[in-house]
């Protein structure tokens, strides 16, 4: 199947199906420069551990250790911008076709896109908390507080440690996943997956909930042969050619 006719495929599915909604990782955001965390050769935890480096524990027990070098790819993130591929699933959206997304990625960019309905099922780097009083700041506060050398940054409430309003590694999965699963197990008839590796639970058992299933996703999936249809492109390209398709 070509590339075209597998657009024209995807474009009739979701023309088909009312329920249909998305779930987007790390591949959907490559194109806006934040580097993914798995494909062979590039991931970034083929550099860092990250149970090391990113997790509870690490937080808990070298705090230093986290804010020193886990930290920075949390900052890093924060500079990029929405690509075509946000803007694509922002207006399927506004046309009423896509219900709303699921993502696993942290960086808000489907937010700024103009996504309403998102699931930010791994978190997100708008706002920080006191593991004391639990009191919210802006997420830039972390940042000054590490730029300053003050680590680990501290609450000027309470004197107890901050940290990223992110799930790491070793955290419950928040509330809005649990909202996320009840509404795609009721209303789910079609879901598209951009730029997930698929290897990430318990997000990755959403796919079960789905009736029908597109993937978009430059490498293998173990879910590919599950999948109604499978797009081997980048997500950016696919999405704004799909959506043009559509309107």
């Amino acid at each position: 199947m070509t590339y075209r006719e597998s657009l024209e495929q995807a474009a009739n599915l979701i023309r088909e199906h009312r329920g249909f909604y998305a779930l987007t990782g790390a591949g959907m955001s490559t194109e806006s420069g934040i580097p993914d965390f798995r494909t062979p050769g590039k991931g970034i935890w083929e550099k860092v551990d990250p149970i090391a480096t990113s997790s509870v524990e690490a937080l808990n027990n070298n705090p230093r250790l986290f804010y020193e070098v886990g930290f920075a790819r949390f900052a890093g993130i924060t500079m990029a911008e929405p690509n075509p591929g946000h803007y694509a699933l922002a207006e399927l959206e506004k046309f009423g076709l896509l219900k709303g997304l699921v993502t696993q990625n942290i960086d808000g960019l489907h937010l700024r896109a103009g996504s309403k309905k998102v699931w930010e099922v791994h978190g997100h780097l708008r706002t920080a908390y006191c593991l004391g009083c639990k009191r919210r700041f802006p997420f830039e506060e972390l940042v000054q507080q590490v730029e300053l050398k003050r680590i680990p940054p501290m609450c000027d409430y309470c004197f107890h440690m901050l940290r990223p309003e992110v799930t790491l590694f070793g955290d419950p999965m928040p509330a809005t996943f649990f909202e996320a699963w009840e509404t795609l197990e009721i209303n789910c008839a079609l879901m598209l997956v951009a730029g997930s590796s698929l290897v990430v639970y318990p997000v990755a058992d959403l796919l079960r909930l789905a009736k029908k299933l597109i993937i978009i996703n430059l490498e293998p999936t173990n879910y590919d042969s599950k999948a109604d249809l499978v797009i081997r492109a980048k997500c950016g390209e696919t999405l704004t050619d799909l959506l043009e398709l559509l309107r």
